[in-house]
């Protein structure tokens, strides 16, 4: 029985696209079945709609100050499509520990660093400005602390010596792309758990 994934996004969607096509496959066994945007203008949700995957906008403008009645009311998305799992992809909002411990052990985020170095944000430039020789991605399971909880994929790329936070924010990107599919494999396999 393949795992019900929701996606939420609040941008392009690039890593929700790499998701999506990993889950075409037939051995994959998890199946994009929902993708939630907290912008209604997010760029992803036309790509989600255009592979044939439900999508839902609850923009948290609408909420105000009151992020946990924005967050009640994405919960009740997920429950309603029976998610089994959560992959944030780019999703702009910092959740609370009510809907994170709601959620715990089935939700996951992907950050461009090598956690723990670089939590937050501007990763890119960070890592240039420490002179670290290697810069990636991290998938982990999300905890109420930021960019903190139990690792379930990394990878790297060598950070050169003419790059720019352009150039090394494309190539971290590639890496997304291909890490955070594994990762998901192997959660909705049941070979790592939180």
């Amino acid at each position: 029985m393949k795992k019900r994934v929701a996606i939420l996004i609040s941008g392009r969607g690039s890593n929700m696209t790499a998701l999506i096509e990993a889950a075409k496959t037939k051995d994959y066994p998890a199946e994009i079945v929902l993708v939630v945007s907290n912008r209604p203008d997010a760029a992803g949700l036309d790509r989600a709609g255009s592979s044939g995957i439900p999508t839902a906008v609850i923009y948290h403008e609408k909420f105000g100050d009151d992020r946990e009645t924005f967050e009640q009311a994405l919960d009740r998305e997920l429950r309603e499509h029976r998610i089994d799992l959560v992959c944030l992809a780019g999703f702009m909002r910092l959740l609370t520990p009510w809907f994170v411990n709601r959620w715990s052990g089935r939700m996951l985020n992907i950050h461009p660093s090598l956690l723990p170095q670089f939590k937050g944000l501007h990763t890119h430039g960070r890592a240039l400005e420490a002179g670290v020789t290697r810069h990636g991605a991290t998938v982990y399971f999300v905890v109420p602390e930021m960019d903190a909880g139990p690792i379930v994929a990394q990878d790297s790329v060598a950070v050169l010596e003419n790059d720019t936070e352009e150039t090394l924010a494309a190539r971290v990107l590639e890496l997304e792309h291909q890490i955070y599919p594994r990762a998901l494999r192997a959660v909705a396999q049941g070979r790592t758990k939180a």
